[in-house]
């Protein structure tokens, strides 16, 4: 989950990373009085999560609470490549910046660890710098189990030749930024800029979060930190149901149990549209191995409810969760979403294998739903519901 730069301003200062006041506001005239708290000047910037924005005119000075309304106003409102801003931050002016620099924490996948990145050419992009002047860019590796202690934060310092009459503020800043990513469970935290003031003082006056949402079970926090107004209805509705999906441009529904499996049945089916008219997975889906009736219902009643589905192809390889159950769970599911009185209209082919998969199979012949096909193998299957989705075009 990525952040908004005021919510990530508020991680920062929950964790004593040294920021400039802030408060974010939705309407022009709630930036008069946000100016008027922060003594009577601030800046006003964009709120969308994509970079740019000095440069797209989401970022102004403003001199008095005046200017700071009428900046708010044409901001709000705006399009920042492809985002609607629909908040702004009203941030205190910065003291007079000396210089600018960069730093950051994130997983570094590659490697199975934890990378920092720091340059003393902040301000700017880092892609940017690593591509012009990547001696300028100092990655650091981060062991797991030590961290950043102020000995390792010293060494990144070092490694990226911040001047030596900033060094104990950036090891500080390091050290706190570093609590930050492993407490809030993050992927990313990025300061940039991190800026030397006149005073000698070193604040973050941007920053960018990316947070784990694997990790959502431990921060119940969290949850006030979606942006739910960008969200997609189909994949907030199926959020609270538990269910893992991905709504796609498709028009083939995908249901499957594991993660691995769905993946394939996105490829299977893409190719299989090839053949018919063009035909794409309309989402992931994976209702994992308990595929209970209920759990078997929500994900359908998600899938149907996207206007886009024209068949659905449910693929099942039976393991802890055997077919029999999981065919039990489709002719349940099909009969508790008609009790609800919503009409199943599209076409279902129900791929089965595994464990009990002649038991699971012979279920769905006796049950003889009209709308079910059952076709034994997953070339096969995907082939039929391409072919369903684009007669049903």
């Amino acid at each position: 989950m990525d952040l908004f730069e005021y919510q990530a301003r508020d991680l920062f200062a929950k964790h004593d990373v040294p920021v400039l006041a802030g408060e974010v506001i939705d309407t022009p005239e709630a930036a008069r009085a946000a100016t008027e708290r922060l003594g009577g000047k601030s800046v006003v910037k964009a709120q969308v999560k994509v970079g740019g924005r000095g440069k797209a005119g989401g970022v102004k000075l403003a001199a008095t609470v005046d200017e700071a309304v009428e900046h708010a106003t044409n901001i709000l409102g705006m399009d920042i490549k492809g985002h609607t801003v629909h908040k702004v931050m009203i941030a205190e002016t910065a003291p007079e910046i000396v210089e600018e620099y960069y730093v950051s924490f994130l997983l570094d996948r590659a490697n199975r660890t934890f990378l920092s990145i720091a340059s003393v050419e902040g301000g700017v992009e880092i892609e940017e710098v690593a591509a012009t002047r990547p001696e300028a860019v100092a990655k650091t590796p981060i062991d797991p189990i030590d961290g950043v202690t102020e000995e390792k934060a010293r060494e990144i310092a070092k490694a990226a030749k911040f001047p030596a009459e900033v060094e104990d503020k950036i090891v500080n800043v390091l050290v706190k930024l570093w609590d930050t990513f492993i407490k809030e469970d993050a992927l990313l935290v990025e300061v940039n800029p991190l800026a030397k003031v006149a005073s000698g003082d070193v604040i973050a006056l941007d920053g960018k979060v990316s947070l784990d949402d694997n990790a959502e079970f431990r921060h119940p926090d969290f949850e006030e930190l979606h942006d739910k107004a960008a969200a997609n209805p189909l994949e907030a509705a199926a959020k609270e149901k538990n269910l893992n999906y991905v709504k796609l441009d498709g028009e083939v529904g995908i249901i499957g149990n594991g993660a691995g499996l769905v993946m394939s049945t996105l490829d299977v089916v893409a190719y299989a549209g090839e053949s018919h008219g063009g035909v794409k997975p309309a989402n992931f889906l994976d209702i994992g191995g308990g595929a209970s009736a209920q759990v078997m219902a929500n994900g359908l009643e998600i899938i149907l409810g996207d206007p886009d589905v024209r068949s659905v192809f449910v693929n099942v390889f039976g393991g802890i969760t055997a077919c029999d159950e999981v065919a039990n769970g489709i002719v349940q599911a099909l009969k508790l979403l008609e009790d609800r009185g919503e009409e199943v209209t599209k076409p279902l082919v129900v791929r089965l294998d595994g464990n009990n998969a002649e038991l699971g199979r012979q279920i769905l012949t006796d049950a003889n739903h009209p709308l079910v096909q059952r076709v034994d193998t997953m070339d096969g299957a995907a082939d039929k519901a391409a072919e369903l989705a684009h007669a049903a075009k």
